[in-house]
């Protein structure tokens, strides 16, 4: 399932905002007065200490801290743990808990030098052996975790091996050139050895924040670890606190409850209030989200690929850019790899609403119709639906929009319907995102496509040793995902995050914000 956590019992902020939704979304008194908005956060040094108040959208009542869990409390992780390899604000790998790797000649056994001197929050020494048991839970059946089935292929846990304290050895089934990149996803930070029947409760890695209280759907604090290996955090103490919906969230903001709202990407009329107003403002990070219209290729029409090719032909991604996103984006044409990816294939098929015409024909599907389910869930679906509704109907494609309830939606419409919206967040190396959404038989390939000639590509690009030939093999992997795959991406959307004018050292990267540098101007 893409990046979200399904909604459950929700608490709400005590004091609710008196600002109502209408007002937020009418583009009302004040939001004529921001015609363009930010396009970075507030910069400046924020001052030492303070409290962060962070909003977050209502979780599952089965939410854990256990980051391999498939309902981990994802605001918690970043501040809470540390990976071994992270991604760096440049996208490059960067060390975290190893502080090197490297592979033998074929790529197929890499070695991890890991950090001396790194204690868990609770006292302990941080090693090998936590290095090794982290990779082994997120394998375990038993654990659930969507990671496992990008890393099960590829590690035998019996095989990890750790000869010393500070050094962790993982030879592979099959050479893997891209290894540690896979180890930067969200899933993959590290916890303490043994600690799998509890670490959902005690929240105990090595991260800059520790953990003070937690409750599953609710409120919860973390504060500052004194002892981290890259310093004290700036702030005291971080509060989280769910709130129902994106309306009551963005009122927090206003009335200064609150001075950040994750995981929640502003609709453009909100966005222009917010940053109009004397309070909040916007952080802009840019193609931060990556959204999607998948058809289910075992369903028909989609079953042939003509149609879906069609599908693709018939729209135009500019101007669903242009109108659900008001130009706060990239246009996909179709391809999952973000523009700013090393790894991104810049050419693609173009717009071609006779060719859809045409192939529609062939297929036996002249004057098509379909049904595209959205939700409320997130504020980009329904813009993105009727942008993609008006445009392909220039292929004489019919597209009924369907609104689905928010709270079911990804129980009962994602990965069941054979077309609908849903979206990503962009950070994923690309072996990442091909092994985990693409591949045949993956838990999270919400299109169900199977191709074998993709799966034979994505395993050469992983043994290839020379940089340049496995960026070539990549660059294939991308045009058999535009010319037969089932997942339409109209755009990368900027990600617009509601902030507080006092927060300082705002800056996202890899699934997370810098909590190291992360402030309060005046705290």
């Amino acid at each position: 399932m893409p990046d979200i956590h399904h909604p459950g019992r929700r608490s709400v902020l005590a004091a609710g905002a008196a600002v109502g939704a209408s007002w937020l979304l009418s583009g009302c008194t004040g939001a004529s007065a921001a015609p363009v908005l930010p396009t970075t956060a507030l910069r400046g040094a924020p001052d030492r200490g303070g409290v962060l108040r962070v909003a977050r959208p209502p979780a599952s009542e089965a939410e854990t801290l256990d980051p391999a869990s498939s309902l981990s409390a994802y605001e918690y992780l970043g501040a809470l743990y540390n990976r071994l390899v992270r991604v760096g604000p440049d996208g490059e790998l960067a060390p975290d808990l190893a502080e090197s790797w490297e592979p033998d000649a074929r790529a197929r056994t890499w070695t991890f030098r890991l950090r001396a001197g790194v204690t868990f929050h609770d006292g302990r020494p941080f090693t090998s052996a936590d290095a090794a048991y982290t990779l082994r839970h997120i394998l375990d059946k038993a654990t659930g975790s969507p990671q496992a089935g990008v890393l099960a292929p590829l590690l035998d846990p019996a095989a990890l091996r750790t000869p010393d304290a500070h050094t962790l050895v993982v030879p592979l089934k099959s050479p893997n050139a891209e290894f540690p990149s896979l180890l930067t996803h969200y899933n993959c930070y590290v916890v303490p050895d043994g600690s799998a029947r509890s670490i959902g409760r005690t929240g105990i890695g090595t991260g800059p924040f520790k953990l003070e209280s937690f409750a599953p759907a609710g409120p919860g604090r973390v504060t500052a670890h004194a002892d981290h290996f890259a310093g004290r955090p700036v702030l005291d103490a971080i509060d989280f606190y769910s709130v129902a919906d994106m309306s009551a969230r963005s009122n927090a903001l206003l009335a200064g409850q609150v001075h950040l709202l994750s995981q929640t990407n502003l609709d453009f009329a909100t966005a222009r209030v917010v940053a109009a107003s004397d309070r909040a403002t916007v952080a802009r990070v840019k193609d931060a989200q990556w959204y999607v219209l998948p058809m289910l290729t075992t369903e028909k029409p989609f079953t042939d690929v003509r149609v879906r090719q069609a599908m693709k032909l018939a729209y135009d991604p500019e101007h669903v850019v242009k109108v659900a996103l008001q130009g706060a984006g990239t246009a996909g044409w179709d391809n999952p790899v973000p523009p700013s990816d090393p790894a991104h294939l810049a050419g693609h098929p173009e717009h071609d609403p006779e060719k859809a015409r045409y192939l529609l024909r062939r297929a036996g599907h002249e004057g098509l119709a379909v049904d595209l389910y959205t939700s409320s869930y997130d504020p980009l679906f329904t813009p993105m639906a009727l942008a993609y509704q008006d445009s392909a109907r220039r292929a004489g494609i019919r597209v009924r929009v369907r609104t689905a309830a928010a709270d079911s939606y990804y129980t009962q419409i994602w990965m069941k319907k054979p077309l609908m919206a849903t979206y990503w967040f962009t950070g994923r190396p690309v072996d990442q995102l091909f092994t985990q959404i693409f591949r045949g038989g993956s838990s999270y390939n919400e299109t169900a496509w199977r191709d074998q000639d993709f799966d034979a590509v994505l395993d050469r690009a992983r043994a290839e040793t020379d940089d340049r030939r496995r960026a070539e093999l990549y660059g294939e992997a991308q045009t058999l995902v535009i010319e037969r795959g089932g997942a339409m991406t109209p755009m990368f959307a900027d990600r617009l995050v509601g902030i507080s004018r006092r927060v300082r050292g705002y800056a996202e990267h890899g699934f997370e914000f810098d909590y190291l540098g992360i402030g309060l101007k005046g705290a």
